[in-house]
């Protein structure tokens, strides 16, 4: 299973401070980066391609009418160590805040490890961060607004997002 990159986006109109990432360096090492940067202005308009009449289309429209933004930074390496701890640590110390708390860590020695971050303002989730790494991919992924926990897969698919389908991740997006 590869592991989907770094999602972030500014939250303005909840005040918190966008995550820095300084992963640039990054780039020139991948032999395949994914660089998303979407604000809500961005996806107030893509939403009105949704269609209303279609289920699913109908729950992602919704989902995303709450979002600011959404930030994802992806890179994949031919070989292993091209990236540090120390550059998944700039990304954590981040999420260590009194707003954000660690919802689930995923380890596993063929597929990598998996952290996802909640936000929360006034007992309402602001923001979502996930990081997942492998030996030979890193990936960031921030959401930012106000979201729906249990309509957030329904963004996947959709966005530059990879589709999760019965909790595996599949290569279509």
């Amino acid at each position: 299973m590869r592991l989907a990159a770094i999602l972030m986006a500014a939250a303005g109109m909840l005040g918190a401070q966008p995550l820095k990432l300084n992963l640039e360096h990054l780039a020139s090492k991948a032999s395949d980066s994914v660089d998303i940067t979407l604000n809500g202005s961005t996806l107030q308009f893509a939403a009105k391609f949704l269609n209303s009449g279609d289920p699913d289309e109908a729950k992602v429209k919704k989902l995303i009418m709450g979002i600011d933004g959404i930030t994802i930074r992806n890179f994949e390496f031919k070989k292993d160590g091209e990236w540090s701890a120390a550059d998944a640590e700039s990304v954590r110390t981040q999420l260590k805040g009194p707003d954000w708390s660690r919802m689930v860590g995923y380890k596993s020695e063929s597929d990598g490890d998996a952290e996802v971050y909640i936000r929360t303002v006034n007992q309402k989730i602001a923001g979502v961060a996930i990081l997942a790494t492998s030996p030979r991919e890193f990936t960031v992924v921030h959401i930012s607004g106000t979201i729906d926990l249990d309509s957030l897969a329904d963004l996947t698919g959709h966005f530059g997002m990879p589709k999760i389908k019965d909790g595996r991740k599949s290569s279509k997006m």
